[in-house]
């Protein structure tokens, strides 16, 4: 099930909640903050929550989107997680040995963007073969 920009947001800030308080967290609730304690950035961001709940990230403003950003980072897991597409776990494999997980995420993240952005803009779904042929050249 899609949902808004806003609930999503509140995911993210529900978990920050928690994190601060020492509560337990349910397993994707713990995917999201290990992502989040990965971006000690956006820290400042996610203790304004009035604030950030509202705030638009543009790149005409030169701002990277923290919720886009931290959700490239658990889609990659996910992917790797349930190797789909096909072949993804072992490239994700590979670089989180060379490179470490937050740096080969970050890598990985160049195709995946430029995959939806493809796909966005061609209206169409994205392309699995394009997508695993960037990620291999990583």
């Amino acid at each position: 099930m899609f949902q808004s920009r806003d609930e999503v947001r509140q995911v993210y800030l529900n978990v920050w909640h928690k994190m601060q308080q020492q509560q337990l967290l349910e397993p994707m609730e713990a995917l999201i903050a290990d992502v989040i304690e990965a971006h000690p950035e956006y820290h400042a961001l996610l203790a304004d929550s009035a604030e950030i709940k509202q705030q638009e990230f543009t790149p005409e403003q030169g701002q990277t989107n923290p919720f886009l950003h931290m959700g490239m980072h658990i889609a990659l897991r996910e992917q790797a997680g349930t190797d789909r597409p096909a072949g993804i776990k072992s490239i994700y494999q590979r670089l989180l040995a060379a490179q470490g997980q937050h740096e080969a995420e970050h890598a990985m993240m160049e195709c995946l963007g430029q995959v939806l952005w493809n796909a966005q803009r061609g209206a169409q779904l994205p392309d699995e073969a394009d997508y695993l042929d960037c990620l291999k050249k990583l």
